[in-house]
């Protein structure tokens, strides 16, 4: 019969990023937890995990609250996109309703640096409108859920980067898809904004290092950037790293071992 010292730490870990992936790498050699990780199913062919994985929303906070009571998770860890906001809140909002501890991994921000030619804005709608009238080739980084709302400038020749292939939508007739997963490497970067004479760059302030190299590709050849700030979250436990990560939860790992089962 498992007692409590037997009862593994039952974790969920929210999904979707390289440090998802990394951290799925350690938990799942890890003795003592079991850990499930959480996909949104935004992405056809996800990186492999080692650890078990469950596909699609939870269906808000209410829905996620319910999720974390049923299978007695002990310790949820947020390691989504910055942007994905929603996840993150409901997420914030569901462990509080279930009394359950919630650490995000939250990748430091990227700043400008000299030779940088930034203009930042609050959404995306906003950095698209500030493109040029006239003819431009753009670049978005901005992910494919994005795409629709370049339609608002279908006047530019644009190649946009995502991880699945796709054919470009017929509102944008000058549109290149370039599926390719990262991480990425500048002098790739050169090479396509080159091939490409791009102009502009549309991007996410998603931090960390796997997508800067467009960033840096484009600073390097003198490029305009349209950087889209974070969205807001509510404040919340956070840790810059993988490794932070990892510490936090050996640090909890008594109180899911002390549980009842």
């Amino acid at each position: 019969m498992m007692t409590k010292l037997d009862s593994p730490c039952r974790i969920l870990l929210l999904g979707g990023t390289s440090e998802a992936t990394s951290l799925a790498q350690s938990l799942a050699g890890e003795n003592g937890m079991s850990a499930t990780l959480s996909l949104a199913g935004r992405t056809a062919n996800p990186a492999e995990s080692p650890l078990p994985v469950r596909v699609g929303g939870f269906g808000g906070v209410d829905g996620l609250t319910e999720y974390l009571t049923r299978e007695n998770i002990d310790l949820v860890i947020d390691a989504t996109h910055p942007f994905a906001a929603r996840i993150s809140n409901n997420a914030i909002a569901a462990s509080a309703a279930a009394h359950i501890p919630l650490l995000a991994i939250e990748r430091p921000q990227w700043t400008p640096a000299g030779g940088d030619e930034w203009s930042e804005f609050d959404s995306i709608d906003a950095a698209i409108a500030a493109l040029p009238d006239t003819p431009q080739d753009v670049f978005s980084g901005l992910g494919r859920q994005a795409i629709p709302a370049l339609g608002a400038a279908p006047q530019h020749r644009y190649v946009i980067r995502v991880v699945d292939a796709s054919e470009p939508p017929a509102s944008l007739p000058n549109a290149t898809i370039v599926a390719a997963r990262g991480p990425f490497r500048t002098d790739d970067d050169l090479e396509l904004f080159r091939k490409h004479h791009i102009s502009h760059v549309l991007a996410k302030n998603a931090g960390g290092s796997a997508a800067y190299s467009k960033i840096e590709a484009a600073r390097l050849l003198g490029i305009k950037v349209h950087m889209v700030r974070r969205p807001a979250i509510t404040p919340r436990s956070t840790v810059a790293s993988v490794e932070d990560a990892f510490a936090w939860i050996k640090a909890h790992h008594r109180r899911c071992s002390e549980r009842g089962v």
